[in-house]
């Protein structure tokens, strides 16, 4: 897990909020920064509030102005009026711990912030109380100190208990991976092992139903594998031999065999669990910001504390102007500041990270409320990577089933992806007749002889090489194909042309949403490719694409962001391979196809663990509605600071109102549980694709 920054950095993101918890609530122990640990820092913020508050009530009930306010006497006995200076010294040093530590964790670190003001308020009051205990001073203000604690022990754990849901995103993940796996012996059984005990070349049988142990490639067996915890997509996926699985998918319908490829730490959902974390410890400009504004309130409630003792010991009344400026350290605590933006951007990392969208830069999710252009890779973003058949031909001399049927049986054996494809699109549609003799000619296509023919399948050099000439009805429709940048093959019998195929990179359906949901944004989307120019302008008429970059080198990419970048547009660059590292890393926003290489995905800010390109505008979306939550915390966080303030120095006393210690302390931790609240309803963001449960 990512470093986290210093303690007394106050509105650090949820990672460092818990940070200050272990190094405040334990005395300077606060170098393990796992669930474990947070679970330990928010029970001893739970055992200090329930400690204290059984303090605070005797506290509470003998003091002598809550029974002038309520009119009653409390039962008095030896020793009785010791009874708030011993139990008040216990709150101050138990319940007040962690915020003593704090607070000096902060002065030494000359970072102030929240905690170095509520531990300038209840140092200045315990003082108070106890020179009042000794006869020494007038003030007594046990009672308010006891609340005081009390209260602010409850505002943290309620903001640990907060921090602890966001962050339950990387525990969900965790408890994910099966305990055990079965793993083939060398005689063909299976033992049940320890997966920590899985090493890598191991093969293990998964079984219908059950997870996938470590991150493998599948050598025997085909079944569907729900990997809805990945990539946020409910419907389960065919997976086959050859094809990659990732550790904690699940096996929906059949038994499969795979070799493990990674274990442990270097598994997907071990990346993703990282990427979650070193989410939640970065830092954005609005956290910043907050942080500003902790350390200013710090200095403002000095100086609102010192001109209050001054004006009040200037009107005579010492004593009240002590209860006036400490009632102000306590008004200035920027509690609910501190928890505005932590809590609002673990709330939408989790969530996003529940979807598909792997969140490493909390400065990139910040920055895709800003874009204004997207700038898609072609193949394997909008398009799928892979060639399919998308039109047939044939002449008068044979129909499309036996001309499927012929070419479909010459492409049986051969590996290229050209060839693949057609044999799969034959063998879906007809019976395939067996092939004989079959030879493969290097840049030129396949010949095989079916029934006794001699049948070939290749592009232009193969019919060069022949002397064969396409009939006038098939090139009406090749010339067509060509134009708009379809791979185009001919099938050859006994030297005769007798139909063609097109074969085209497949559109992503989600690609056109994509597409259409930016424009509705009013984002212009555009695209970039080495493919031809007419493939290029082919793929972007059927999208709707703005503008469209073709014919590029892999080093040139780059250029092509900073081109737009120099149009003044905010560019967000989505890709999935080597090549696309450079220009991921120039763009304002990178964004890395999970599915693509470590390289591409390094050089990202966001990671899209699906191939899925509608989640573009759901971290667009998310983007706007975190910011939007993070303003409003802001904005009420610190309003209620102004506001409150003046009223704890007596601005209103000459109309007899004074706002009571204890309120204000009520009402700041009211004002953190209303930011929490807040926070929460991100979670009611619709992103507009399926989250995992």
């Amino acid at each position: 897990m990512a470093p986290s920054p210093p303690a007394g950095q106050h509105g650090a993101p949820a990672t460092a909020e818990h940070d200050r918890h272990d190094e405040h609530g334990h005395a300077g122990d606060g170098d393990s920064h796992d669930a474990h640990d947070h679970g330990d820092h928010l029970a001893m913020f739970r055992d200090r509030f329930w400690v204290s508050l059984a303090l605070t009530v005797p506290v509470v009930v003998w003091a002598p102005m809550i029974q002038e306010w309520f009119g009653y006497t409390a039962p008095a006995f030896p020793g009785s009026q010791w009874l708030a200076p011993v139990l008040g010294t216990v709150i101050f040093f138990h319940g007040g711990w962690p915020f003593l530590t704090g607070g000096w964790q902060e002065a030494r670190d000359r970072a102030p912030g929240m905690m170095l003001l509520i531990a300038m308020a209840i140092t200045v009051a315990y003082v108070a109380s106890g020179a009042h205990a000794l006869g020494i001073f007038g003030a007594e203000l046990w009672w308010e100190l006891a609340l005081l604690i009390t209260i602010m022990l409850l505002g943290h754990w309620l903001e640990m208990r907060a921090i602890g849901q966001a962050r339950g995103a990387l525990a969900a993940l965790a408890e994910l991976l099966p305990d055990e796996a079965e793993r083939v012996t060398d005689g063909g059984d299976t033992e049940t092992v320890a997966v920590d005990d899985l090493r890598l070349g191991d093969v293990v049988l998964v079984r219908p139903g059950a997870r996938v142990p470590a991150d493998g490639t599948i050598v025997q067996g085909t079944a569907d594998v729900d990997e809805s915890m990945i990539t946020g997509e409910s419907n389960p996926v065919p997976r086959g031999e050859g094809d990659n699985v990732v550790a904690g998918t699940v096996v929906a319908d059949a038994s499969l065999r795979l070799e493990v490829t990674a274990t442990g730490d270097d598994t997907t959902l071990a990346g993703i669990e990282r990427m979650v974390a070193e989410a939640q410890s970065s830092r954005s400009r609005t956290q910043v910001l907050a942080d500003r504004a902790a350390a200013l309130l710090f200095y403002v409630a000095v100086a609102a504390g010192a001109v209050t003792a001054f004006v009040w010991s200037l009107l005579g009344d010492p004593v009240f102007a002590i209860d006036r400026t400490v009632t102000v350290l306590v008004i200035a605590c920027p509690h609910a500041l501190g928890l505005a933006i932590p809590l609002v951007t673990s709330i939408s990392t989790a969530k996003s990270a529940r979807s598909g969208i792997l969140v490493k830069d909390r400065l990139a999710l910040e920055q895709m409320r800003h874009i204004d252009a997207v700038l898609f890779d072609k193949t394997g973003t909008l398009t799928r990577g892979e060639h399919a058949v998308t039109d047939v031909a044939t002449t008068d001399a044979v129909g499309e089933d036996e001309l499927l049927a012929l070419a479909g049986a010459v492409e049986a054996d051969s590996e290229h992806p050209l060839a693949r494809a057609i044999h799969a699109h034959a063998s879906e549609r007809v019976a395939l007749p067996s092939a004989d003799d079959f030879r493969a000619l290097t840049g030129r296509g396949v010949t095989a002889r079916v029934d006794g023919a001699a049948i070939a399948v290749g592009g232009p050099a193969l019919l060069r090489e022949g002397g064969a000439e396409v009939p006038a009805e098939l090139a009406a429709n090749t010339d067509r194909w060509a134009r708009r940048g379809a791979a185009v093959l001919h099938v050859v019998r006994d030297e005769e042309v007798i139909g063609a195929f097109a074969l085209e990179d497949q559109i992503r359906e989600v690609s056109r949403h994509a597409v259409d949901d930016l424009h509705a944004a009013g984002v212009t989307a555009a695209m970039i490719t080495g493919d031809a120019r007419q493939v290029a302008e082919a793929v972007a008429a059927e999208l709707g694409i703005d503008e469209v970059f073709a014919e590029v080198l892999p080093e040139d990419k780059a250029a092509k962001v900073a081109e737009l970048q120099e149009r003044g547009l905010s560019v967000a660059m989505v890709g999935d391979g080597v090549n696309d590292a450079p220009a991921l890393a120039q763009a304002d926003v990178g964004i890395a196809i999970g599915a693509g290489t470590d390289v591409a995905i390094a050089s990202a800010g966001i990671v899209l663990a699906s191939d899925d390109p509608r989640g573009v505008v759901a971290i667009r979306s998310l983007s706007s509605a975190t910011y939007r939550k993070m303003l409003q915390n802001l904005w009420w966080a610190a309003g209620y600071n102004l506001a409150a303030i003046p009223l704890a120095a007596g601005v209103l006393a000459p109309i007899g109102f004074f706002l009571p210690m204890a309120l204000g302390a009520a009402l700041m931790s009211l004002s953190t549980i209303i930011v929490a609240l807040n926070a929460q309803l991100l979670r009611r963001v619709d992103l507009g694709l399926g989250e995992a449960t």
